[in-house]
């Protein structure tokens, strides 16, 4: 793999980690500042904010290290053999699917439903169902994504146990 090629693949992945932990941060603040939905017009707003924010910068985000990443390993035998980047890829995975399950697709759905509420075809009971299991997903997905980036960064070698 050429320098130039490799330099270009590590800037993508590394503007892609922080656009994605920079989503996730940011959904939890608005998470943590949203108010009862019987607020409705507060509520929907955050709600409505996070639901773009999922679908311009965490997905376009997670894509981008996914790609680049596997990119990477394609391009690079010394990656290929690396016990570290195989460790990294199968969280990296991880953190995909769950982004795709428990962040993005719950975020587009309540953004919809917010929009619903402020034109009266969902009630504002409705609203309040999922809000405890989002606050989990920021956390663990945030944790598992930070833990990739220590991989990433200090390159731990696995060795094998004689």
């Amino acid at each position: 793999m050429s320098r130039m090629t490799r330099k270009s693949l590590k800037f993508l992945h590394t503007m892609g980690s922080i656009g994605y932990l920079g989503a996730i941060l940011a959904l939890a603040v608005l998470h943590g500042l949203l108010p009862p939905p019987t607020e409705l017009q507060e509520f929907a707003s955050l709600r409505i904010a996070m639901g773009a924010i999922a679908e311009w910068i965490l997905l376009p985000s997670i894509g981008i290290v996914l790609v680049s990443g596997l990119f990477a390993i394609a391009a690079s035998r010394s990656y290929q053999s690396a016990g570290w980047v195989w460790v990294k890829l199968a969280t990296g995975i991880l953190v995909f699917e769950g982004t795709l399950v428990y962040v993005q697709a719950p975020m587009e759905r309540a953004a919809l439903q917010a929009r619903a509420a402020l034109e009266g075809q969902v009630s504002v009971a409705e609203l309040a169902a999922p809000l405890s299991a989002e606050w989990g997903s920021f956390w663990v997905l945030g944790a598992v994504a930070v833990l990739n980036v220590v991989l990433g960064v200090w390159r731990p070698r696995f060795r094998k146990s004689s």
